[in-house]
């Protein structure tokens, strides 16, 4: 293998990674929203107060992560 073709599987490989990452960190992130508009269907049996829940939820969330640092 020549050096150029090395470096474009390591920059993909490299790429691939960080994608990765940042969906699994995604998905961390709305796993609590998810888990209270869960349960606030099973109390109500109303969707819209679920995604009300979920979209509170990850309000408050990304207000803490930015007023934390």
């Amino acid at each position: 293998m020549d050096p150029i073709t090395t470096l474009g599987l390591l920059a993909l490989i490299i790429i691939g990674i960080a994608i990765i990452l940042l969906f699994v960190k995604i998905v961390w992130f709305l796993v609590p929203p998810a888990i209270i508009a869960v349960i606030v269907y099973l109390l109500t049996f109303d969707l819209w107060w679920a995604g009300v829940a979920f979209l509170a939820v990850v309000v408050l969330s990304v207000l803490v992560k930015i007023f934390r640092k």
